[in-house]
């Protein structure tokens, strides 16, 4: 993901932002290959004995620019130096997220969705038409 998608050309990468996207009314285009999501789409959808639904968080983890580990990152076991947190362009981490934030959300997401689908049926049945 370049600084230019984030609306921050002059930005490096994902350093030093502390805001998700904000005031934005269009899906984020940031060049996702959704084919690997169509394929799982329809591989959950076309299981028979096990049900499978999906919850996808792609666009809403989109805009959360500010949730990655960036410069506080570990490479191979070890912190970043000062050197290379001097070269952000080249060693900021972008990629994975920081706890707490995006995927506190995910769980979340995920408890909520495990709860609503375990719930018992209500106590009161429906009344039968007069």
């Amino acid at each position: 993901m370049s600084p230019a998608q984030w609306g921050n050309p002059n930005g490096i990468k994902c350093v030093k932002e502390t805001l998700p996207v904000l005031n934005y009314t269009k899906p984020l285009d940031l060049n996702h290959d959704m084919r690997m999501y169509d394929l799982v789409a329809k591989v959950a959808k076309n299981m028979k004995n096990v049900p499978v639904s999906l919850i996808d968080i792609t666009r809403m983890s989109d805009y959360r620019k500010d949730a990655h580990t960036s410069l506080y990152s570990i490479r191979q076991g070890k912190l970043l130096t000062p050197e290379q947190k001097a070269d952000p362009q080249k060693y900021a981490d972008c990629i994975h997220w920081c706890l707490p934030g995006v995927p506190d959300v995910w769980n979340q997401i995920l408890y909520t969705r495990i709860l609503s689908k375990s719930s018992p049926p209500s106590p009161h049945p429906p009344l039968p038409p007069q």
